[in-house]
């Protein structure tokens, strides 16, 4: 059904789009199909009841006349009237079908035998088209006659649908028809085209073959116009020839600059049109290429933006670049490696492959800023050879090389002959591809021969005569372009390369520029002082001079197009140093300022709130000053090692570009994860010895506990045999490999078993030592100790579980780390024993936090802050605390605590004020002795209605003594607070003689 009343319609029944179609214009039959389709629909629609479908556009028959005579598929009769209520003729009919279907008219070929019938007939041309696509038959096939004035019957109109659509006849029919036509119109029927109660011998009228020949008129002019594509390839919108929009959504976006078909139903008619979306902006990285070891070619899919693609600071991997150059096409980057001689190492090696980054790049409408690594190999096996020699005047000539070559081989002027004789002259090595060779030459044609000269890889270039012509050149260097995107820079290019250039300035010869020359382009660099004006600015190039002693002074009218890019956030991401801490580097789209300033970034979780400590301040700042690449794209925030796995945002504002009028980034924010990042350890191993058989062989297993769940598959598993050797005995001086026979099998998460089956091999009380490389925990951290991804144990039989770390956290809590996992723990075993007078305290067990048992003292006793003096100790005589494979606790366990208890502010008065007038003292006691480092803003003071200033701060034994003045007294009832912030975690800026940051607070007290 049509819809005539929204001029824009939705695609809804639109399914899936990317599936191949029969494209518009295919077979013929198809195509008759097709339009006999719309033929039926629109007879039906004229003739029977039954059929539920309508027309669009004009709907008075009169109206669909004119529109059709307009169009030459009627003619109308000589009197001028229509007469539709006249019964049609065959002859008018077979003119109606071959111009409404678009049949090809048939000339010259008279296939019945009418009267009159023949090349004056009007209607030969249409009956012989009918005819001929077996659309119309003739009335009397044996006699060949058409029947040319006979009127068209509703079984004859029918017929010719069933024959136009194709349809199969049956065989089974029930109705009226004629015997002839019961099997047509019993098709005709069952496909819903034909009322079976029509009276099918009846004649049909000229109004009943307009309505059906506009209706398919309409149906086969209703196309698409044009189409859009929008959404990145998601939806395409095509204007129809009615000037309706139809809107197609896409389950799969189209691929850029690919042709690909779409389908869409509008007005019950079924379009399938080929569309490509066009993107002319490079959407990513279609190669990376390297045909010879000086130059890297990477072609993009699309344009480029000419700034950043030429920013040699946006492409970076084990070699130097030197500078970047965008191709004509705007696709394609070539990078040439810095260095002029073969002997430089700074050049690919020949199939060896390489990764690149490309990382701030953007497309040439900026939508798209490019980050990602490519691996590619450089593959040479081309001999140089020289492109074009051009001759610079009768003192001159320009030789450019295929490619980069030697510096060294590319000056000698032994390697040079012209018309078969050596050169006089100089070599100037103006890039890595050309030479200009300065001599003295006839006019005329010459020949040139290079021999000699080789590339980076060794190759040398074929010695082939190379011709060119030299002319006398009177004309001095022209300006060909120049461009300025910052008022401090220029860059002019002229019509040929400059031997050398004299003074550039800026409108006054005062204000001059520093000038590099290459070729036939010049950059010049002003300082801030003289730079150059938003509007209009004269640069004047003294001197300029070419190759044959031409000189003139040119001026150069400039508006600089001034940088008004801000800077962007090309990539973040995360990764974590050997010691565990963990970094963020923020890569920026150009050269920054103010990326080392801390207050620019912050850091919130993943609900928003702002995180602190571990390397941030209370505000999310970080702590540790920020380190910024030469380059200053690249910004590297380190934050602590224990920061908590987990998912957070980076929020980054203030900073700004270089450009001469800085542009300030807009607020950014975005997404990183922190993983698992703690290192694995070897942390316990014992021997459990088989029974020996007659001959003294026995099974050797040794067990292996790790901190944490171990890798069982990947480059760290802990299955593979290879990572296990043994030293048999203390005294034996060689690790051996493991025999083929030894199996390694996983027996919990962190824990595996080597065995070493039937052997004679002895482990005596001293046990064997047991070396471990190259295995990782399950998120890929690997083991780490000594010099390399290497782990050391001793493998005891029967051997006791130690404890290797014991920390006094607090006054009441103690954490004791292992070298096994306990899978049950009896506190009675354990006890905190004063070390001086021997007393013990009973504890209490309190859980484990990752591989850290924690026990807390019983009642109301308590460890000096500073924990001198205690240690955790075994006092069972047969411990109960156990590992799952019954290893029990070393019942002679004895092992001083650490002092990790954190400086707090004593209980009671812990802040005292003094001072007058505007100079005061707050003292904040500490419950020992602490060390402060002065001269940050972890230490705040601050009074209600007062303007503080001068805050300073020491430390005096337990006191922690703050200094400020105010702008005026303080009365009885100020109230005065001093803070230490939460930052003092990290900063440790106060902390006790261990090393154990103090605890945050803020105290307020009033003074007297």
């Amino acid at each position: 059904m049509s819809n005539t009343g929204n001029p824009f319609t939705s695609n809804s029944n639109y399914k899936n789009t990317n599936h191949v179609m029969i494209s518009r214009g295919g077979e013929k039959k198809f195509m008759k199909k097709i339009l006999s389709v719309a033929l039926s629909t629109a007879m039906a629609f004229s003739m029977f009841a039954s059929v539920a479908f309508g027309q669009a556009g004009l709907t008075d028959v009169n109206a669909q006349y004119s529109y059709l005579k307009e169009k030459g598929i009627f003619s109308g009769f000589p009197d001028g009237q229509a007469h539709l209520d006249r019964q049609m003729t065959r002859a008018e009919f077979a003119k109606v079908i071959t111009k409404t279907l678009g049949l090809k008219e048939i000339n010259g070929v008279y296939s019945f035998k009418d009267k009159n019938y023949g090349a004056k007939h009007w209607a030969a041309p249409f009956v012989e088209a009918v005819s001929a696509a077996g659309i119309m038959e003739g009335k009397n096939t044996t006699k060949k006659i058409f029947d040319l004035s006979g009127p068209v019957t509703v079984q004859e109109m029918a017929t010719v649908l069933v024959r136009a659509l194709d349809l199969e006849v049956p065989t089974e029919t029930n109705n009226s028809a004629t015997a002839w036509a019961k099997g047509y119109v019993q098709a005709a029927i069952n496909a819903g085209l034909v009322d079976a109660k029509a009276n099918f011998q009846s004649n049909a009228d000229r109004a009943l073959l307009v309505g059906a020949a506009y209706a398919v008129d309409q149906e086969l002019s209703l196309q698409v116009a044009s189409y859009t594509v929008s959404e990145g390839g998601k939806v395409v919108e095509f204007k129809m020839s009615d000037d309706e929009t139809v809107k197609v959504t896409l389950d799969k976006a189209l691929e850029a600059n690919k042709e690909t078909e779409v389908k869409f139903t509008y007005k019950d008619k079924e379009f399938t049109e080929k569309v490509t979306y066009v993107v002319t902006a490079a959407t990513k990285v279609q190669s990376v290429t390297a045909s010879n070891l000086k130059q890297v070619v990477v072609t993009f899919d699309g344009d480029l933006d000419e700034e950043t693609a030429e920013n040699a600071k946006n492409y970076s991997f084990s070699k130097t670049i030197d500078k970047a150059e965008l191709s004509a096409d705007k696709k394609s980057v070539v990078l040439t490696l810095k260095g002029e001689n073969y002997s430089d190492t700074n050049k690919l090696e020949n199939q060896k492959a390489v990764k690149i980054k490309v990382d701030g790049v953007k497309n040439s409408d900026k939508s798209k800023t490019f980050s990602e690594e490519i691996t590619f190999t450089p593959v040479d096996v081309t001999i140089p050879k020289v492109n074009e020699v051009k001759g610079l005047g009768t003192k001159a000539f320009q030789v450019e090389f295929s490619e980069p070559v030697d510096r060294a081989t590319a000056i000698s002027t032994v390697n040079y002959k012209i018309d078969g004789k050596s050169i006089a002259g100089s070599v100037e090595y103006t890039s890595p591809t050309t030479v200009v060779i300065t001599t003295e030459l006839a006019t005329g044609e010459h020949k040139l021969t290079v021999n000699g000269v080789r590339d980076f890889a060794g190759f040398v270039v074929t010695p082939v005569e190379n011709e060119f012509t030299v002319a006398v050149d009177t004309e001095a260097p022209t300006v060909v372009t120049s461009k300025s995107t910052d008022l401090t820079k220029v860059e002019i290019e002229f019509n040929e390369p400059l031997k050398s250039v004299g003074k550039v300035y800026n409108g006054v010869s005062s204000k001059t520029g520093q000038v590099t020359r290459s070729g036939n382009k010049i950059t010049v660099e002003f300082t801030r002082e003289n730079a150059l004006s938003v509007s209009e600015n004269t640069i004047v190039v003294e001197g300029a001079t070419d190759y044959s002693g031409n000189s003139a002074t040119r001026e150069v009218k400039i508006t600089p197009t001034l940088d008004t890019t801000r800077p962007e956030v090309a990539s973040l991401t995360t990764s974590v140093k050997d010691n565990g801490e963990v970094e963020l580097k923020v890569k920026y789209s150009e050269s920054v300022n103010f990326a080392t300033s801390k207050e620019n970034y912050t850091i919130k979780d993943k609900d928003g709130k702002v995180v602190s400590g571990n390397g941030l301040d209370s505000a999310g700042h970080p702590v540790r000053d920020i380190a910024l690449n030469s380059a200053k794209t690249e910004a590297t925030i380190t934050l602590s090692s224990s920061f908590k796995q987990g998912t957070y945002t980076l929020a980054v504002a203030g900073v700004q570009d270089n450009a001469y009028v800085p542009n300030t980034i807009l607020p950014y924010s975005g997404t990183f994860e922190v993983g698992d990042t703690t290192t694995p350890e070897l942390k316990s191993a014992w021997v459990e010895l088989g029974t020996a058989n007659t001959d003294g062989a026995r099974d050797v297993s040794f067990y292996l506990t790790y901190s944490k769940d171990m890798a069982i598959e990947g480059s760290g598993s802990v299955l593979e045999k290879t990572k296990y050797n043994v030293k048999w005995t203390a005294s034996s001086d060689t690790y051996e490999a493991l025999p083929t026979n030894a199996t390694v099998d996983l027996i919990t998460s962190d824990t595996v078993k080597v065995t070493v089956p039937n052997t004679k091999k002895t482990v005596d009380a001293s046990g064997s030592a047991i070396r471990v490389t190259l295995v990782a925990d399950k998120a890929g951290n690997f083991a780490y100790k000594n010099n390399g991804y290497v782990g050391y144990v001793t493998a005891k039989p029967n051997s006791a579980v130690r404890a290797t770390e014991a920390n006094a956290v607090s006054n009441n809590k103690i954490t004791v780390k292992f070298d096994a996992k306990l899978s049950s723990i009896d506190a009675n075993d354990f006890a905190i024993k004063n070390t001086v007078t021997g007393d013990t305290y009973a504890v209490s067990y309190d859980g484990v936090n990752s591989d850290a048992y924690n026990f807390v003292l019983r009642g109301d006793k308590v460890l000096p802050a500073d924990a001198a003096n205690y240690a955790f100790v075994v006092t069972a005589d047969v411990p109960n605390s156990a590992t799952e494979f019954g290893v029990k606790v070393d019942s002679e366990l004895t092992i001083n605590l650490a002092d990790k208890i954190a400086p707090a502010i004593v209980s009671e008065n812990p802040l005292k004020v003094t001072g007058s007038g505007t100079s005061y003292e707050a003292r904040v006691t500490f419950d020992e002795a602490i060390t402060a480092v002065s001269g940050t803003n972890v230490v705040s003071a601050a009074v209600t209605g007062v303007t503080v200033s001068n805050v300073a701060y020491k430390a005096e034994g337990k006191d922690l003594v703050v200094t400020f003045t105010t702008d005026k007294a303080l009365t009885t009832d100020s109230v005065v607070t001093v803070e230490l912030n939460a930052s003092n975690a990290d900063s440790k800026v106060v902390k006790d003689a261990k090393g154990n940051a103090a605890k945050s607070f803020s105290k307020s007290v009033v003074f007297k």
